[in-house]
Order: structure tokens, then C-alpha cells, then sequence
């Protein structure tokens, strides 16, 4: 299920954005009775020209939290962003993502989460540039990331996957330690025994273990940079980031591409929701 917002501001008729986005989903029937993915893009975000917002979550324990995240996190971000165009961006999502995770344990009824990973593209004056007299060939496009859980985010560069995102799973080293100082048990490779995420949005029976502030990355794009996949753990529990980006990379629309990665993760035994964006660049 998703959320599409399509030009939101103000633009020329015959101008083209210089990313094109696709994407597809699928609930895997076979295994799971509902969809919990939720997939959220935003051209021209912020009513900035060019820019970009793009994000998949994947719910469990039930879609609520998922769902309102892919209705709310982008204004919030939007919001938060224009209150102070100098901050750095990282900060901006990394205060965003707490806030949601804070709302939805105190709005939201049940028990739900969701995993996020979450891009924004946009255009930057940079630093020894005067920002009052510069020209759009000075602008540098950059992209932003944040995700909790283990959806991923992976960025193909020359011929080479770059993974973007940190999978937060309680069998990673430093999660561990992180819950057992703050009072959890990880058995089984779960928190308490029940949880396969150490991050995430909501789940509140878990708070204060399970966290929301996410991992964040900063990357400046160059013409090196083909595209980037955001995709839930149904597509990464069955394929490797390097193998997923060479299933596509000649692949030249990114609706196409999208599909081809979520038949290929049906295909190959994911037994969880798929759903998988691709965003060219």
C-alpha cells in the first residue's frame, strides 16, 4: 500500500525532474495474510524544485504504525526542515524520527511498529559559494538518508553497490550491547526473545529498549551515481546488495526495474511482504 504525492508546487509544464521513481509491492499470499509495507515518494518535497522524498516502511505486530508514518513523517520532516534551513539534515531526520517514534507510542492504539528507511535528494549551494548569487551549475545535489530496522537502502556507483542504512537486527555485536545496558535480553537473536529489530517506530511494549533514532548518512551525488534501491528486508533476506543492483542496472524504467526486483525476491522465497523502489539518477 502506498502514498504518492505527486508536484506540489508551482512548476513549468515542459520541465523534468532529473530522477525518475518506481516502484512495486506484492503481499506474498503464500505467507502472509495482510500488507504492512507502506511506500511513501514526494516530488518537488519541501516545494523545493528537483527535490525528492522517497521512503518504504515495513510494519509488523499490524500496519497502524506504518500506515501513519507513511501519511505523517514526510510533513514532519518538511516542517522541520523549513524551520531552519541551515541545520544539517541528518540532525533534522534523526529529531524527526524520535518525535514520530514518541507519537505513535502515545496516539496510536495496539502494539504495532514498523521498520523506515528513509531519502531525501534535493539541491545545495555549497559552503564557499555565495548562495544569494549562484547559479544552478554550482548547486551540488546531495543526498540524504535515515533508516531504523533492517530496511535498506543501497546506492549503485560505479558498477559497485553502496550500502546507505545499518541493519538494526538483535544479532548485530553492538545492538546487543546497546540492549543489554539499557536492561533487555537478546535471546534467540530477539530482543526479550520476541523482537528481530532493535529499531524501529512504535512497538512500545518494548520502549526504552527499542529505540527510534535512526542511522543517517550524508552523500554528495556525482555522475558516477545510476540510481538507488529502497527496499523492505522481503527483497534483502534474498539477495545481496551487489546482485540486486546488477538484476537492474540495464533495465531502463524504473517501474520495470521495481518489479523485476519484487518477482525476483517472490521467486527466490522471501516469505514476508515485498516491497522495492527504485529511484534513478
Amino acid at each position: 500500500m502506498g502514498v504518492s504525492e505527486e508536484d506540489i508546487s508551482e512548476t513549468p509544464t515542459e520541465y523534468q525532474l532529473t530522477y525518475q521513481v518506481g516502484v512495486a509491492e506484492n503481499k506474498n499470499a503464500k505467507f502472509r495474510k495482510t500488507m504492512e509495507d507502506v511506500h511513501t515518494y514526494v516530488k518537488n518535497f519541501a516545494s523545493r524544485l528537483d527535490w525528492g522524498y522517497f521512503a518504504v516502511f515495513d510494519g509488523h505486530a499490524g500496519s497502524q504504525a506504518s500506515k501513519w508514518c507513511g501519511s505523517h513523517l514526510h510533513a514532519i520532516v518538511e516542517e522541520k526542515l523549513l524551520e531552519d534551513e541551515t541545520r544539517d539534515v541528518r540532525e533534522v531526520l534523526n529529531e524527526s524520527f524520535v518525535s514520530v517514534d514518541r507519537q505513535i507510542n502515545t496516539k496510536l492504539p495496539g502494539n504495532s511498529g514498523c521498520t523506515a528507511a528513509v531519502c531525501i535528494l534535493r539541491w545545495e549551494v555549497p559552503d564557499d559559494v555565495d548562495n544569494q548569487t549562484a547559479d544552478f551549475s554550482q548547486h551540488t545535489r546531495k543526498l540524504y538518508t535515515a533508516n531504523v530496522g533492517d530496511s535498506r537502502i543501497v546506492l549503485f556507483r560505479k558498477g559497485r553497490s553502496v550500502r546507505l542504512t545499518y541493519d538494526h537486527k538483535a544479532s548485530d555485536g553492538l545492538e546487543m550491547q546497546r540492549i543489554e545496558k539499557s536492561g533487555g535480553l537478546i535471546m534467540k537473536s530477539r530482543v526479550n526473545g520476541m523482537l528481530a529489530v532493535t529499531r524501529s517506530f512504535g512497538d512500545k511494549f518494548f520502549d526504552g529498549l527499542v529505540v527510534g533514532n535512526p542511522f543517517t548518512t550524508s552523500v554528495e551525488l556525482t555522475r558516477d551515481d545510476e540510481f538507488i534501491i529502497v527496499a523492505c528486508d522481503g527483497l534483502w533476506d534474498v539477495i545481496d546488495d551487489q546482485d540486486a543492483c546488477e538484476l537492474i542496472r540495464d533495465i531502463e524504467e524504473p517501474n520495470e526495474a521495481a518489479k523485476t526486483l519484487v518477482r525476483y525476491a517472490l521467486e527466490n522465497g522471501t516469505t514476508d511482504n515485498v516491497t522495492a523502489m527504485v529511484v534513478y539518477l
